[in-house]
């Protein structure tokens, strides 16, 4: 964890966090109010790089949550379900309207173009600011950081409020507001989802160079975060040739695997006490209190009995509380303060390796990778390594594991988004509440969720049809 920011710099930074957090109390202020120019704002490379470190906007819980909610990762006792808020129970069952008549803003936007706010504060102001020859490095560095970022904001963003990647239709279909500017005044539409990615993946490359191997902290950027990201975004586009090119340069630098005999039984919040080793860039969801609180979801018994006895994961992931055994919990969060983590690690990376691998005919390659994983799960001396009798067997494996593995890590959604496009890995959910039966087919247009009403009358946005 950095530590708090004080001195000098915490007033700049509560004056630009002022305009941000507003926000959060009425939507209209983000995105209409023009700052006031007599605040103090940023005026040395310190004060830029200083905002770049506040880690309540860019990591404790930025990320959009809905598609969580919405995927099939976890069930819902009826009991609970009425007590949920309405957004977390239009989400959980695909309904058309997501967002109430009260709902007058929503943090799955609002807070990832908080987090693209605070990065174009430091882009816009980077010009600006005298730096010596022996700063250019540093200039460099945050530079990059906040072009890293801004990309995983927009990455976010893309996952949840725009129809899924395919390469065919990208050039048509409407992505998100790429907003490039710290300038609140303006007002961009809804990019195309193609014009969408290639900024993102260009913001990627751009940052890769000037990001340190080894970062200070793992809320910060770094390359082996970049090839991560890179390699997940590849991977849901289906540029498999590009995403196993990512993944290798990722684990090239970066491939440390933690060993679950080392890790400390569960609690009732998180998987261990402090960050995972394999831990590569570390960030959370934002906080819906149904996956947030451990007694509001549990996981399905055909996911849950999938795991095998001596598969660590089965006891660092779930636990049974209320002697409940039929409502097996989640507790298997890779944030010590049980947030839910959607961040990068290397588990992620082996899995995007091997799939690459299966889906590029080499079977024995992506059995590999995915047992230097594996064996790193089980309980020391039983674990026997998994075989295929092809690549296809062995992609059917590697997606299976791949579930299990990352389960409430913000992930499911997209999986479910791009291989709804292969007919033979398409599925429909399910999920009966209350006696009431409720279906998402594949490739339903609710697999985007519709932008709050706020922004389609503030910005004059498009919005996605239901």
């Amino acid at each position: 964890m950095r530590k708090k920011i004080t001195g000098p710099l915490f007033g700049c930074i509560v004056c630009i966090m002022g305009l941000t957090l507003n926000s959060c109390k009425k939507q209209d202020d983000f995105l209409n109010t023009k700052p006031n120019q007599a605040l103090k704002t940023p005026a040395t490379l310190a004060d830029l790089k200083g905002l770049l470190q506040n880690e309540d906007i860019f990591n404790s819980q930025p990320d959009p949550g809905l598609g969580e909610i919405a995927s099939d990762d976890f069930l819902i006792q009826d009991a609970i379900f009425p007590t949920l808020s309405a957004t977390d129970r239009n989400s959980f069952i695909w309904a058309k309207d997501v967002f109430d008549a009260t709902t007058t803003q929503s943090s799955d936007w609002n807070s990832p173009y908080q987090m693209v706010y605070y990065a174009n504060v430091v882009l816009d102001a980077l010009p600006g600011i005298t730096t010596s020859v022996s700063e250019k490095a540093s200039y460099d560095q945050v530079r990059a950081s906040a072009l890293f970022y801004r990309a995983w904001a927009f990455y976010g963003l893309l996952q949840t409020f725009a129809p899924p990647y395919d390469k065919a239709q990208a050039g048509s279909q409407t992505g998100i507001p790429l907003r490039l500017s710290s300038d609140l005044n303006t007002h961009p539409g809804r990019s195309s989802i193609a014009d969408c990615y290639t900024k993102v993946i260009a913001d990627l490359k751009e940052s890769l160079p000037a990001l340190p191997i080894t970062p200070v902290y793992k809320t910060a950027p770094s390359q082996p975060a970049v090839n991560a990201l890179l390699a997940r975004i590849y991977l849901g586009m289906g540029d498999y040739n590009a995403a196993l090119t990512y993944a290798n340069a990722c684990l090239s630098q970066f491939s440390t695997l933690t060993d679950y005999n080392t890790l400390n039984k569960p609690t009732t919040t998180a998987i261990d006490n402090n960050y995972l080793t394999e831990d590569i860039y570390h960030s959370n969801m934002v906080g819906h209190i149904v996956y947030s609180v451990r007694r509001d979801s549990y996981i399905g018994p055909d996911l849950y009995n999938s795991y095998a006895v001596n598969d660590l994961r089965k006891t660092k992931f779930f636990t049974i509380l209320d002697g409940l055994p039929q409502y097996p919990r989640f507790v298997g969060s890779y944030d010590f303060k049980g947030l839910k983590y959607d961040g990068l690690a290397v588990d992620e990376i082996y899995l995007i390796k091997a799939e690459c691998q299966a889906r590029a005919g080499d079977g024995a390659g992506a059995m590999a990778s995915l047992n230097t994983l594996l064996t790193t799960r089980w309980k020391t001396g039983t674990f026997v390594p998994y075989t295929a009798s092809g690549a296809d067997d062995a992609l059917k494996q590697v997606l299976k594991e791949r579930q299990k593995e990352l389960l409430l890590r913000g992930l499911r959604w997209t999986d479910l988004r791009r291989l709804n496009q292969e007919s033979r890995f398409a599925v429909t959910l399910q999920r009966t509440v209350s006696g009431a039966n409720y279906s998402l087919p594949p490739n339903d247009p609710k697999y985007a969720f519709p932008i709050p009403d706020i922004e389609i009358q503030l910005g004059g946005l498009t919005q996605n049809p239901r």
